[in-house]
């Protein structure tokens, strides 16, 4: 067997039954959309075997991006768990046949109490498909199995339309970076998006020489605070800084062991605000090929921040 050629297969076929997907969105998609947006209540998806796994999935991304949704196993809602859905809420019932038969017993029951419907399936024809309020069709002419039993594309594809439907929601409510934020604060994702430079500033990242500091004074500096640099400041304020390479440079153009720090620095030394995002100081650092900035509060010095405080949070 040529794995490798099966897996190309398997991929070429899924690929394939995304661009039908892709090519079939029409005005149903749309009134699904406005119809899921206009809901009051939370967005209720359910499914059976494969497609309960992929309801899963988009209730967890439909969540993440500001709608309501919660998960309902169609065996399960036909044998107690109805009690789950609220008068205001909307049902999306997965099936790519159609004619899953918890779904085909759930669904008079829903119609009875008003609640809304939407039937995601790949058979246009079908029961859901017929019987829900607004359709999310998606077509599979094939599945990846050699048998065309396993769900394989229909699954991709399910997922792939719960996704766009997320999206088109994100962009009708202007869902935004900061939004996404309240739903993620763990984790490397929420570190980025919540974490400040001030809160990765410690005590000991204080490095700072007067102007007339001497040499050893400054090698000092740096090696006591091992941040690769020190500040150069004159009565609170910000003059300049030295890095170690700063000084390399300084002896291979013949400087001497008797400057000062006021002729070995640079004078304009990049900075950023402690308000900033930590993220915005690493893309700063990447952009100026640098490993350390200056920290400013209020225009005043207040220590300095290293790619390494950002690589140890897990900012990067």
């Amino acid at each position: 067997m040529n794995y490798l050629e099966t897996g190309k297969q398997t991929i070429m076929i899924e690929y394939e039954a995304l661009k039908r997907l892709h090519s079939s969105l029409d005005k149903r998609f749309i009134h699904s959309v406005k119809r899921i947006k206009a809901c009051e209540g939370r967005i209720v998806v359910t499914g059976v075997g494969k497609s309960a796994l992929v309801g899963q999935k988009i209730v967890a991304t439909l969540n993440s991006t500001g709608t309501h949704a919660m998960f309902m196993h169609g065996a399960d809602a036909v044998h107690g768990d109805l009690g789950m859905i609220g008068e205001k809420d909307l049902v999306i019932c997965i099936s790519k046949s159609g004619e899953t038969s918890e779904l085909k017993l759930l669904i008079p029951v829903l119609q009875q109490a008003g609640t809304e419907i939407i039937g995601m399936t790949s058979n246009e024809t079908s029961y859901i498909a017929k019987q829900a309020d607004d359709i999310l069709y998606t077509p599979v002419k094939q599945e990846a199995d050699p048998n065309n039993l396993a769900p394989t594309s229909s699954s991709t594809v399910q997922l792939a339309m719960g996704d766009a439907v997320a999206m088109a929601l994100c962009g009708e409510r202007g869902f935004q970076a900061k939004d996404f934020a309240k739903f993620h604060p763990g984790g490397a994702l929420g570190k980025k998006l919540y974490t400040r430079v001030k809160d990765l500033i410690q005590a000991e990242h204080f490095p700072v020489v007067k102007l007339d500091a001497a040499m050893r004074d400054i090698l000092l500096e740096m090696s006591r605070c091992r941040m690769g640099a020190t500040a150069v400041c004159e009565e609170d304020e910000l003059r300049g800084v030295i890095t170690d390479g700063d000084i390399r440079r300084w002896y291979e153009g013949g400087g001497n062991s008797n400057a000062s720090a006021k002729e070995i620095m640079n004078a304009g030394p990049k900075t950023v605000s402690s308000e900033e995002m930590a993220i915005t100081a690493y893309e700063e650092m990447r952009k100026s090929s640098i490993n350390q900035l200056l920290v400013l509060e209020k225009g005043k010095y207040i220590g300095m921040i290293h790619l390494h405080d950002l690589l140890r949070e897990g900012i990067v």
